[in-house]
């Protein structure tokens, strides 16, 4: 330590400020180098990727084949974790409630990251404070059905048996919130019509009921009734999409059968715990962008009636706040219920 009284007190004040700065810029180059080791070696153990759905479902098939071919570009397994319930907000707490390491991140969705921001009283996370976006993985559209037989040859039909008879006509969706749900609410609110909702426990459940005439038509995940479409047990009138889907050339848009600019789009992506390294994200980001271009993943996605997006976390992030605010407003204009 060098004497203070030796020098005006302006010079002592002066090497100070000097000695301070020094101190501070060894500080944080001592974090840096310690912490460059750690991020240069990531990852250098599996990767759990947890997915907010049961096994099997579009959520969790579609995320494997995403993260299958993110393994290859990362050289570490990516381990799906099934974490069903509560409209996914069980997954999303565990995703939320980890180290923010780049060792646990998880699928985020159109629910759990926008809709159930307004559709529940209280959420058990944050998603502007718990989480941090990696990337906007797919899109994904849901197709109106109605049975084989059902007297409804096109949208317009169907439109117009539920004006002639309001209060009588009903459609069926996998729980309150979900696409099929509030698709169905904004396919009410632009058709101006009077119908029923009737919520189910999983998509299989109401499209039983579909089929044995309990319920009139259904907005249903493409990826799910593919195979009914195509068996002839459902006649597709329309789907959510802008533009018409690959498998289903034939099956004009909503917004073609006179519903303008009507469009649902389950969309879904990567996220991890808010405060994992800069660095990681890039890297995460980077990775799902090279395996959203593979010939593997955009011809599985296509055969599911799924879009490959792609982009920074930026705009996931963007996709996230406009989704946000669309459906708070349907919400509220439709009057739906909040949940506990």
């Amino acid at each position: 330590m060098f004497p203070l009284r030796s020098y005006p007190l302006s010079r002592n004040l002066t090497r100070l400020t000097r000695l301070t700065r020094l101190t501070h810029l060894t500080v944080a180059a001592i974090g840096l180098a310690l912490a460059l080791p750690a991020l240069a070696a990531w990852p250098d153990k599996p990767i759990t990727f947890v997915v907010p759905s049961a096994a099997g479902g579009s959520p969790d098939v579609l995320s494997r084949l995403v993260t299958n071919e993110m393994t290859r570009t990362l050289g570490v397994p990516m381990v799906i974790e099934n974490r069903p319930g509560a409209a996914g907000n069980i997954g999303i707490l565990q995703i939320k409630s980890k180290a923010a390491d780049g060792y646990t991140v998880g699928y985020g969705n159109v629910n759990t990251l926008a809709v159930n921001r307004s559709l529940f009283k209280k959420l058990p996370y944050d998603v502007d404070k718990d989480l941090v976006p990696i990337v906007h993985a797919f899109d994904l559209y849901n197709v109106l059905i109605v049975r084989s037989d059902a007297p409804y040859q096109n949208v317009k039909g169907l439109i117009d048996a539920a004006r002639k008879n309001p209060g009588t006509l009903s459609f069926g969706a996998p729980g309150i919130g979900t696409t099929g749900h509030l698709g169905g609410e904004l396919f009410k609110s632009m058709a101006k019509i009077n119908v029923l909702f009737v919520p189910y426990n999983g998509g299989p459940a109401a499209l039983q009921d579909l089929l044995g005439g309990r319920i009139d038509y259904m907005f249903a995940n493409s990826s799910e009734v593919g195979p009914q479409i195509a068996a002839g047990k459902v006649r597709a009138l329309g789907v959510s999409s802008l533009k018409r889907l690959p498998i289903l050339p034939t099956v004009p848009t909503l917004d073609e059968a006179g519903l303008k600019g009507y469009q649902t789009v389950a969309w879904g992506g990567v996220v991890a715990p808010r405060g994992t390294p800069p660095e990681v994200v890039a890297r995460l980001n980077q990775a799902a962008n090279a395996a959203l271009k593979t010939d593997a993943v955009r011809d599985g996605l296509a055969k599911l009636g799924a879009v490959p997006a792609g982009g920074s976390p930026a705009d996931f992030q963007a996709t996230i706040n406009e989704e946000t605010e669309r459906w708070r407003k349907l919400i509220d204009e439709a009057h739906i219920e909040k949940l506990d």
